[in-house]
């Protein structure tokens, strides 16, 4: 599974103008599930959202996690990040898993996150969605459960 993860002051989502998810301070994260992704991807993209430490300390460094601070996840799919621009012009989404399997390890990893301890707000699976957040830092972290980026 791909995430790109945003530290936020709050973010909310929006499906056709009504507001269906929102979090304060936290994380945004954008998850995108490849067709080779199963529950163990879930399970250990959720702890390292879970313990990612990008919140600074009381010196200023890097060092708590969203566990730490008492933070909101905000997850948003977004099949996107598994776009291949290499060959042309227009992007090939043929690594992207198929809905339902894409829903079912989305709904996954959600729960898993939330065992973990952390609120978990999400927005609509396959619709069209409007996400606004107020990024702190700016600071953005791409994961990747299968390899480095």
């Amino acid at each position: 599974m791909r995430a790109v993860v945003q530290v936020c002051r709050r973010a909310e989502v929006r499906v056709a103008g009504e507001r269906v998810a929102q979090i304060g301070r936290g994380l945004v994260v954008l998850i995108g599930v490849a067709r080779e992704d199963d529950a163990a991807d879930a399970d250990q993209l959720a702890d390292r959202i879970a313990h990612l430490r990008v919140f600074p300390d009381e010196a200023g460094k890097m060092n708590r996690s969203l566990l730490d601070v008492g933070g909101e996840a905000l997850l948003v799919s977004q099949f996107t990040l598994l776009g291949d621009a290499r060959g042309g012009r227009r992007p090939s989404f043929t690594a992207a898993a198929a809905a339902p399997r894409a829903r079912a390890l989305f709904e996954a990893a959600a729960s898993a996150l939330g065992d973990r301890g952390v609120p978990v707000q999400k927005g609509r699976f396959g619709e069209h969605m409007e996400v606004e957040l107020v990024n702190e830092g700016p600071l953005t972290i791409l994961l990747d459960t299968r390899k480095a980026f």
